[in-house]
C-alpha cells in the first residue's frame, strides 16, 4: 500500500478557517478572438464562458451576453447558443483570475484502453477520483498534471475511494456527452465483483430496495433503504461459495451511490472491508489474518458500451486486484456445489 501514498492526496486540514488569498488576476488588454474547436462544440455559450472565465462573478458574465458584447461569427446571440465548431467568439475585456496550481502530482495509472476520445484506467483502492471528501487532489487532477497538453479531459463516472478497478475518462466533450446518455439511458453494462460476508444461498439474484442519500451530523455522506428513495436495482449472480463468504457478481441496473453497499447490507451480507456499511469487528479481524484483507473488496471488473465515435460495441476487464485476489485464495477451495 505504500505506493499508494503518492496517489492518494494529502488530508485537508482541519479546524479555523484561514482566510482565503487573493487570487491574482488578469486584465484581458483588448476583445480576444476564439475558434471553437471540436472540444468545445456543442456547449451553450453562456456555460463555455463561465468555465473559461474563472473568477469572473457568474452575474457579470450574464451581463455581457445581455449586452451583446460577446459575438459569435460577428454576430449577436443569446445564452442558450450552443456553440459550433469553426464558431469564433468575440470575448470583450474581463477579469480572469489565474487558475491556482492545485499541488497535485502528476501520475499515471495502469491503463486497459486509450485512443483519441477515450482513456480508461484500472483505478487502484484507495485512491479518490477527484480532490475534496478530505483529499486535495485524487486521480483527474493527477491525470492532468501529467497530460499538460491534453486540450480536454474529464470523469465520465465515478468509484468510491475504496473500490478499484475500470474508470472511464472523456479525451473530447462528444465523448463525454454520448457516454452519459449511455448512462442515463441504461445502455452501459457495469459489473462489478464484491466479496460479501456471510451464507449466501441464490445463485442469482434481484435486489430493488430504494435508496435515500443523506449527511451525518459530521457532514459524511451516506446512503439507507428507505420506501420514498431512488429506485434502485441490482442483479447479484453466485460465482464462488465459501463457509463464511461468497463471490458475487454485482450487475447495476440503476447507477445510485454506494449501491452494491448498501444493497448487500440491507439483505444480511456486507461487504468485506467495507468501513462504512460493513460488519466492523469482523473487518478488524481481517486485517489481522496471515493473509490479511485492509481494503474493501469490491472492484469495478467489466465494462459495455458503444464507442462514442465509431458506434462499435466495446467491452473491457480489469482483473481482480492482486491483495484481493491473495485473500482470495487464502480462503481455499470454493464449493463448487453452490453453484449447481
Amino acid at each position: 500500500m505504500k505506493d499508494l501514498e503518492r496517489f492518494s492526496g494529502k488530508p485537508i486540514q482541519k479546524g479555523r478557517p484561514q482566510a482565503a488569498e487573493p487570487s491574482p488576476q488578469t486584465v484581458l488588454p483588448q476583445a480576444q478572438f476564439v475558434t471553437i474547436g471540436e472540444e468545445e462544440a456543442g456547449q451553450r455559450i453562456d456555460n463555455y464562458l463561465l468555465r473559461i472565465c474563472k473568477g469572473v462573478p457568474k452575474s457579470h458574465v450574464y451581463r455581457i451576453l445581455r449586452s451583446g458584447e460577446v459575438r459569435v461569427n460577428k454576430g449577436r446571440i443569446d445564452q442558450l447558443y450552443r456553440l459550433v465548431a469553426g464558431d469564433i467568439v468575440r470575448i470583450p475585456p474581463v477579469r480572469i483570475a489565474e487558475k491556482p496550481d492545485n499541488g497535485a502530482p502528476a501520475a499515471e495509472f495502469p491503463i486497459i484502453f486509450e485512443d483519441a476520445h477515450l482513456l480508461v484506467i484500472d483505478k487502484p483502492a484507495g485512491v479518490a477520483v477527484h480532490g475534496g471528501s478530505g483529499v486535495s487532489f485524487g486521480v483527474i487532477e493527477q491525470l492532468r498534471a501529467a497530460r499538460p497538453d491534453a486540450k480536454f479531459l474529464e470523469l465520465v463516472h465515478r468509484l468510491d475511494r475504496e473500490t478499484s478497478g475500470l474508470l472511464l475518462l472523456a479525451k473530447k466533450r462528444t465523448a463525454l456527452t454520448n457516454l452519459h446518455e449511455q448512462m442515463r439511458d441504461g445502455e452501459t453494462d457495469k459489473r462489478y465483483l464484491a466479496l460479501a460476508t456471510g451464507d449466501w444461498k441464490n445463485k442469482r439474484q434481484h435486489v430493488k430496495a430504494p435508496l435515500h442519500k443523506y449527511t451525518t451530523g459530521d457532514g459524511e455522506r451516506r446512503v439507507a433503504v428507505k420506501e420514498d428513495g431512488m429506485p434502485s436495482h441490482t442483479v447479484f449472480t453466485l460465482l464462488k461459495k465459501f463457509p463464511e463468504f461468497a463471490l458475487l457478481e454485482a450487475e447495476l441496473k440503476t447507477g445510485r451511490t454506494h449501491q452494491i453497499r448498501v444493497h448487500l447490507q440491507s439483505t444480511g451480507f456486507p461487504i468485506a472491508g467495507d468501513d462504512k456499511y460493513g460488519d466492523f469487528a469482523l473487518n478488524k479481524a481481517l486485517q489481522k489474518r496471515s493473509v490479511p484483507l485492509r481494503r474493501m473488496f469490491l472492484h469495478a471488473h467489466q465494462i459495455t458500451f458503444r464507442h462514442p465515435d465509431s458506434g462499435k460495441i466495446v467491452t473491457l476487464n480489469a482483473p481482480l486486484a492482486p491483495e484481493c485476489e491473495r485473500f482470495l485464495v487464502s480462503l481455499g477451495q470454493p464449493d463448487n456445489s453452490a453453484l449447481q
